[in-house]
């Protein structure tokens, strides 16, 4: 799982970035050399399939197999980030459940501290300055339906804990508080059905609207590193001190050995694409 504290340095000059990203490009179509074609072809079919358009925040989750399952259900559905909240509860991963789903996205992690004890409304009001909408998933006071609601801005789902569901700060600083159609004598479901429900209805819906809903190409460029240094497994660190060696030697590696050209790749897969 890629974590969004990584970032470079801000006092990082042009030069230095652009030196960053050809040795980055490098080093990635060097490590692609010892994956399979296979596994080469889904990196790169699948990283068509992320959206950001859509994202998920889950506030104080009691348990490890609900947050789990959330995740896993993110990656199905094609969703990048997932927002977690830990104002009382600590964000853990029941590996059994999340089923090796945590590895491929990336996790923003809102924990208390001294200067941030807010953490909702530390969560939400980034989210905001991202220009999405915060939409509460909740069965109270809801002003907007899953099925009519207007996927066509960036949308944020918030759910709430397994015990007292969201924050009445959540449900304050919410855009829209929304509710998912039931009708049995429960009166919720439990959360991580809430998110399958939610992601599968306005996932669809986002892909039958023109909407630019896919990542951008820098998005794709950075998240592939991320995705085949993952693919290398417990080789990456040998494979990365190796690339080190040869090319502190006067060896390199053109990217166009690996590095796609998006665009042939759009031309290629976009009858694969879920519209």
């Amino acid at each position: 799982m890629t974590d969004d504290t990584r970032h470079g340095s801000s006092g990082s000059t042009s030069e230095d970035r652009t030196s960053e990203i050809q040795y980055q490009r490098e080093l990635t179509s060097y490590l692609a050399g010892f994956l399979t074609p296979h596994r080469k072809d889904v990196l790169q079919r699948l990283i068509l399939e992320r959206t950001r358009h859509v994202t998920v925040v889950v506030e104080d989750i009691c348990h490890a197999h609900n947050v789990s399952a959330c995740l896993r259900s993110c990656d199905c559905f094609g969703i990048q980030d997932f927002h977690v909240i830990e104002n009382r509860n600590r964000f853990d991963v029941a590996a059994d459940i999340a089923r090796g789903s945590t590895q491929w996205l990336t996790l923003h992690r809102h924990d208390y501290s001294e200067s941030q004890p807010d953490s909702t409304r530390a969560c939400i009001e980034k989210l905001k300055q991202e220009r999405y909408q915060i939409v509460v998933a909740s069965p109270h006071d809801a002003n907007c339906e899953l099925e009519t609601y207007d996927i066509s801005k960036p949308t944020a789902l918030l759910f709430g804990n397994e015990k007292e569901g969201v924050s009445p700060n959540a449900m304050q600083l919410a855009t829209h508080i929304m509710r998912v159609p039931m009708y049995g004598f429960t009166e919720s479901f439990n959360i991580s059905v809430a998110v399958a429900v939610c992601l599968h209805h306005l996932v669809w819906r986002m892909r039958q609207l023109n909407l630019d809903w896919q990542l951008s190409p820098a998005e794709r460029e950075e998240l592939l590193h991320d995705w085949v240094r993952i693919s290398t497994g417990h080789r990456l660190n040998s494979l990365v001190k190796r690339f080190e060696q040869d090319r502190s030697a006067g060896g390199g590696w053109s990217e166009g050995d690996f590095w796609p050209d998006w665009e042939t790749i759009l031309s290629v897969c976009g009858d694969h694409l879920i519209k």
